[in-house]
């Protein structure tokens, strides 16, 4: 069944709205000092300025701080073994902690439609060649670079007489950066799935797969859902409804996703994570991911994990997107910060996912 688009609005603190959970996205990826000059800010400005945005809440992740996390297996199917020799893209099955929530600071915001929802994997074969990834439910990231997102976070800095973005230092924003209107509208326009089970994450970044011959490929990547894809639907007396629906499929059933990788064409831009590739790529399915159980963070298997997506095995390089440097940096900041901090109950409790009359988990 097709999928709602979410109507996009004429007006120009709408258009900022349509950017401002990937924003925040972007904020958690780049606070790594030294980017956003010209006043040079430091990591730790830049989280005094997240802190401004979302709030203060020790423990928590600084971005994607809502989430639950899930386990269960990688199966692969060895047709990508030709482009990467990395371990888990031939045939067989490796173990996977994985982790679903929504961007943003706020570990207690409220479940919608909208909201950007993302999809956190630990693939862990044999010999320690692990496979980390941050993949995520829009179709482009918001900014192509370090230097552009200064721009957009000037542009949409609170007014500090009214609390909310300036409307004329916006329109001057998109005057100078026409790029993120294709980008915004992409973002905009993209199909709205019911909840997380049936939802498409997209590695937005491009990576190098590398042969054993040492020949590199440019590819990105997909997590396309085997369950059926449902229109949008709110929820407003749920808070939770997105993370409910979550643990009550898992309890009822596991979920499958197949690995879609995307191998660039002649006219792809590499390095740019803010611009799509042609609809007529070549695709290969290089295998499904099988999640059967899910926990909450207090005392679940991924609470530790950080979600670099530079872990990479052999076989799997990072492109020259400059994007991928500073979210690397970023996730790593984000954890020194957390682990020294007391352990949060987080929105979604231990009695929240535990199966009726079961363990935390487990289905019946």
């Amino acid at each position: 069944m097709a999928t709602k688009p979410l109507v996009p609005s004429a007006s120009a603190l709408r258009w900022l709205g349509v950017v401002a959970a990937p924003t925040a996205l972007a904020l958690g990826f780049l606070w790594a000092g030294g980017w956003l000059t010209p006043h040079r800010l430091t990591q730790t400005s830049l989280l005094d300025a997240l802190r401004a945005v979302d709030g203060t809440h020790p423990g928590f992740r600084r971005n994607h701080a809502k989430g639950v996390c899930v386990t269960g297996w990688f199966e692969g199917n060895g047709n990508a073994a030709g482009l990467s020799m990395a371990s888990v893209l031939q045939s067989g099955r490796v173990p996977v902690v994985g982790r679903f929530a929504l961007a943003g600071g706020m570990p207690f915001q409220a479940d919608a439609p909208a909201k950007v929802r993302s999809m956190a994997l630990r693939l862990m074969p044999p010999g320690g060649q692990e496979w980390r990834m941050g993949i995520n439910d829009i179709p482009v990231f918001p900014v192509r670079t370090p230097q552009e997102f200064q721009d957009l976070q000037l542009a949409s800095r609170p007014d500090p007489a009214t609390g909310k973005p300036d409307p004329a230092r916006v329109q001057a924003f998109r005057a100078v950066h026409p790029w993120l209107q294709v980008a915004g509208a992409q973002i905009t326009h993209r199909p709205l799935s019911s909840g997380f089970a049936d939802d498409t994450y997209r590695s937005l970044d491009s990576f190098l797969f590398v042969g054993k011959d040492g020949t590199e490929t440019a590819v990105r990547w997909s997590m396309v859902p085997l369950q059926p894809v449902t229109p949008a639907d709110a929820h407003a007396d749920d808070h939770d409804y997105l993370f409910r629906q979550l643990i009550d499929d898992l309890h009822a059933h596991s979920l499958q996703w197949r690995l879609m990788v995307t191998v660039a064409g002649n006219h792809d831009v590499i390095d740019d994570p803010s611009q799509g590739w042609a609809e007529d790529d070549r695709q290969i399915d290089a295998g499904t991911l099988t999640l059967t159980t899910v926990e909450s963070e207090e005392s679940g298997s991924c609470t530790g994990i950080t979600f670099d997506p530079l872990v990479l095995p052999h076989g799997i390089a990072p492109s020259g997107d400059p994007i991928l440097q500073a979210r690397s940096a970023a996730y790593m900041r984000s954890f020194a910060a957390r682990s020294g901090e007391k352990l949060p109950v987080p929105a979604i409790t231990p009695t929240m996912t535990a199966a009726p009359g079961g363990a935390e988990g487990k289905k019946s």
